[in-house]
């Protein structure tokens, strides 16, 4: 919320002109062709400052505070149609009183309001990554409609999510923001959230405008270092990184976001490539373009622009509508446009397509339909927030070890709960919090309390910090654990340790967490270590010798509850990894989709003159799709119905899956394929198609799966999307790296 100071400054403006707005006059909403005529009549009576204006985003942050010069001028900008969008502004009471001094422009152009609500807004979901760990596409969709009816209801029409960016780099910070590795799951989540956020058409006060971002190949930064350069070839920009993108566009998404990176060279803010060769042009996509954070006068440190003046026309020329924060469009683009530097037609076209974002989302009908106050109070209380957010974590969580079956807990007598995030709730919501008041989220000491009744006795030892060389709680961890039937051990990140600018060098498990683990191991009780994290770590000593080990992300506001059903059996775990977990550093970066290189390891210690390591496997500790469960699961009887297929024709591919142990359980059933002989070499599995299956014990499901073309096709060297006649290997199972059952394929000329 604005501060109270900012709340009087703009009040105060407020009392000097008029009452506070109350309510709008309502009509129906206008169709496709009549939003366009009304569009062409705004701009024909627009001044080209008034254009301008509509491409120009500020954050509320900067009206917060004691006023100064800098807050007079927004509000003297606001009220004559110098901007466009407001970021950072959230409730009903402060967008309702920025939009009415909005309206007191000459065209009476409302506002957009926007926030990053990233995994929830007051009611916090786990991280993105954690998300995709489930696997769930409906679970999936349904957080994204929580966060976007909670925001929706508390003023805000736009959100900068979701994050589709392919992540393979466990260093960069902002992998938790996204779906991981992996094109074709990323897609799928992309669409997923996409349609969560904003329904099946926007204008709803359910929902809100989505956000794919960084435009493009963020997740591919040199070195895992966030704001970084990347280089990289053609063939897998379009292949890896942009799918997810236009998933997200073929989905209805409101808006892109450009990055922050360079591309081969170029700014992404500054790239034509990105922005009108592919989104505009080829993909003829009809939303805007919003800069990221100041990106657009970034492009002169990059030493891509002279000045913040070519940085603009650069931009605009690009196709980078929306300059969120540079203030390089309000201070210089309507002199770039009377000088012939700068395109009107090109203006034209970006205010077009903002104004066409607040037609479809009514906002012209009525300004203030997003600003009501029982609504707000009614949506922010409404207890089955928390029980989806509970669900959602429960199917994020991965079971990575489960030594002799330690997992489930019997009843035990004593269960000592030690670690530093024993305890912790703040961290369990991750990065990018809004309004969740991080008191109310349940820690895993109180989720187990709560859970273990009364014949159970809770003992708990902190035993050290996630950072630091101190070991001086060590001793009392130990005679806790001594004290108990079993330890459950909560070690992992802080919850800023990941996220935007917090790319790390070490992703080792911090501070002596290890060490801790390793003193209570030595006690002869079950350890079960709950790791919660942005990314994947490393922690090789934990992962060799704890009787089980789950990986609960950052799981939110109903994380502690989670974790308890799922180490009591409440729930069986059925989250399955979507990103590799590396053995060491010097893997880094390392994805399932390897290659088979002139020189493979065909046979383990046959390393001579092949492509390995000396000191090391190749292969992963957690490979991507990995994550046990409860019961067990038989995959039988794989049958195709066509060995080969012809050009326009489709195979149908069936197994069975049968849960052969004695609880209920999911499975994500996951079909990977490789081209054997290509025109370009091809990676040796790719995830092409799955499915999430639940099973009762004994009960045996039948998973059909179609095989067209276009799954087997890949961009070749003339970034053509072809399938080429050949040989494919068929490969379906529990995991990249267990695969249960296998079959060829040919696709004939």
């Amino acid at each position: 919320m604005l501060s109270s100071n900012s709340r009087s400054f703009f009040l105060a403006a407020l009392l000097l002109t008029g009452a506070l707005p109350t309510t709008a006059q309502k009509t129906k909403p206008l169709d496709a062709a009549a939003i366009e005529q009304r569009i062409t009549g705004l701009l024909q009576q627009m001044t080209l400052e008034e254009k301008v204006g509509q491409l120009n985003q500020y954050s509320g942050r900067e009206v917060t505070g004691p006023a100064s010069n800098r807050k007079t001028d927004l509000l003297n900008s606001i009220r004559s149609g110098q901007v466009g969008s407001m970021l950072n502004v959230k409730g009903v009471q402060d967008t309702r009183a920025i939009q009415a001094e909005a309206l007191k422009s000459r065209l009476k152009i409302p506002l957009l309001f926007s926030l990053d609500v990233i995994h929830g807004y007051q009611t916090v979901f786990p991280i993105p990554l954690g998300e995709a760990a489930s696997w769930d596409l409906a679970a999936i969709r349904e957080s994204a409609h929580v966060a976007a009816r909670e925001a929706a209801a508390s003023g805000i029409h736009w959100t900068f999510a979701p994050m589709v960016d392919i992540g393979r780099d466990p260093r960069w910070g902002r992998v938790m923001e996204g779906a991981g590795e992996d094109t074709y799951l990323g897609a799928q989540i992309a669409r997923a959230r996409v349609l969560g956020f904003q329904g099946e058409k926007l204008g709803g006060t359910d929902a809100i405008m989505a956000c794919a971002k960084h435009f493009a190949a963020y997740g591919a930064a040199l070195a895992g270092r966030d704001y970084n350069v990347v280089d990289m070839s053609e063939q897998q920009l379009w292949e890896v990184y942009l799918p997810p993108f236009k998933a997200a566009a073929d989905a209805g998404v409101a808006t892109f976001m450009n990055s922050f990176n360079t591309l081969n060279g170029v700014p992404a803010t500054g790239s034509s490539y990105l922005q009108r060769d592919i989104l505009k042009g080829q993909w003829n996509y009809p939303g805007f373009v919003v800069s990221d954070w100041g990106s657009i006068a970034e492009m002169v440190p990059w030493g891509y622009a002279r000045d913040k003046a070519d940085a603009a026309q650069k931009a605009l020329a690009a196709g980078s509508d929306m300059d969120m924060e540079s203030d390089a469009y309000h201070t210089t683009l309507a002199q770039l446009v009377k000088s012939g530097q700068s395109d009107e037609k090109q203006l034209d076209d970006a205010v077009r397509r903002i104004l066409r974002k607040k037609f479809e989302l009514g906002l012209f009908e009525d300004p203030y339909k997003f600003s009501d106050l029982k609504r707000e109070k009614k949506v922010l209380n409404d207890p089955q927030h928390r029980v989806a957010a509970r669900d959602a974590a429960r199917k994020s969580i991965v079971l990575l070890e489960n030594r002799n079956n330690t997992l489930p807990l019997a009843q035990p007598r004593s269960i000592a709960v030690i670690g530093p995030l024993a305890k912790a709730k703040r961290d369990l919501a991750g990065s990018w919090i809004v309004l969740a008041d991080t008191t109310q989220i349940t820690s895993l000491h109180d989720g187990l309390s709560k859970r273990a009744g009364k014949n159970t006795q809770i003992r708990y030892a902190k035993g050290c910090e996630v950072e630091g060389s101190s070991r001086a709680g060590f001793a009392a961890a130990v005679e806790t654990a001594k004290t108990a039937d079993v330890v459950v051990l909560a070690v992992g990140e802080t919850w800023d340790m990941s996220g935007e600018a917090k790319s790390r060098t070490d992703i080792r498990l911090p501070g002596v967490q290890e060490e801790l683990f390793q003193a209570l191991k030595a006690t002869g009780k079950p350890i079960v270590v709950v790791l919660m994290a942005g990314r994947p770590l490393i922690f090789n000593t934990i992962a060799d010798q704890a009787d089980a080990v789950l990986y609960g992300w950052f799981p939110g506001s109903e994380g502690g509850t989670a974790l308890a059903d799922v180490l009591f059996g409440d729930y069986n775990p059925g989250g399955k990894l979507p990103s590799t977990f590396p053995r060491n550093m010097g893997q880094i970066p390392l994805n399932y989709q390897q290659y088979n290189t002139g020189r493979p390891v065909t046979k383990p210690g046959d390393i001579r003159y092949k492509s390995a390591y000396i000191d090391a496997p190749n292969t992963p500790r957690y490979a991507f799709g990995h994550g046990l469960s409860y019961t067990t699961f038989k995959y039988d009887a794989l049958k195709i119905d066509k060995a080969s297929l012809a050009a326009g024709q489709s195979a149908q591919v069936q197994l069975t899956v049968t849960n052969t142990g004695k609880v209920a359980g999911e499975e994500v059933v996951q079909l990977y394929l490789r081209d054997l002989v290509a025109s370009v070499a091809r990676p040796l599995k790719e995830l092409k198609d799955f499915q999430k299956i639940s099973l009762r014990p004994g009960e045996t499901k039948t998973v059909t799966f179609t095989l067209t073309p276009d799954k087997l096709a890949f961009y070749n060297r003339q970034l053509q999307w072809a399938a080429e006649p050949g040989e494919f290997q068929l490969m379906l199972g529990s995991a990249s790296d267990d695969i249960r059952l296998e079959s060829r394929l040919t696709l004939l000329p």
